[in-house]
């Protein structure tokens, strides 16, 4: 059964597709993601991964925090933890809480992250590219590839940096990996 997070991201990324004046087949295109893998989304048939959303965004030129955080239907200046959105990619078991209070007009949003050991996610490209980013590595190790270069952060570790290409998380073990991303747009 598919939750109400789920529902209205379908909701949501059809919305966009229409705002953008795309048909299914451009999209597509666009993407790299089958007419009729894009088609279920939208129908909510299929819970997208992390990869098929990084697509998307890219596409849409927004971050999947932003994505995540519109489809959220409760804005507001105070988010409890219980009401935070949740949000996991059934293939890499990764999951990703929206922890800013979703609002239009502010620039920085942060996003907690939890990914399985053993666990891997590689985004093809920056969906909003220049993005500065803050990596705060809260619990476990992670392995985060960037423009070519593995950052082996440890608990207490953050990086910095501007996103433009092909990024990897990769959780060595033997515990999860935990951390805080502040976005902030260029």
């Amino acid at each position: 059964m598919r939750n109400d997070i789920e529902s209205r991201l379908a909701l949501r990324l059809a919305a966009l597709r229409v705002e953008r004046g795309l048909s299914l087949d451009e999209l597509a295109a666009a993407s790299g993601i089958s007419r009729a893998t894009l088609s279920r989304l939208e129908r909510g048939e299929n819970s997208p991964t992390a990869a098929l959303l990084g697509k998307l965004c890219a596409v849409f030129g927004l971050p999947m925090s932003r994505l995540i955080a519109e489809a959220e239907s409760q804005p507001g200046e105070l988010l409890r933890a219980a009401d935070q959105v949740l949000w996991q990619d059934p293939a890499s078991g990764f999951k990703r809480r929206m922890v800013s209070p979703p609002a239009r007009g502010y620039g920085v949003e942060l996003v907690e992250g939890w990914l399985p050991p053993g666990a891997r996610i590689d985004y093809d490209s920056a969906s909003v590219p220049g993005m500065e980013q803050h990596l705060w590595l809260l619990e476990g190790a992670l392995d985060y590839t960037l423009d070519g270069v593995t950052h082996q952060l440890q608990a207490g570790d953050c990086l910095r940096f501007h996103l433009f290409g092909a990024t990897r998380f990769f959780c060595p073990g033997p515990s999860p990996a935990r951390y805080l991303i502040a976005l902030c747009p260029p």
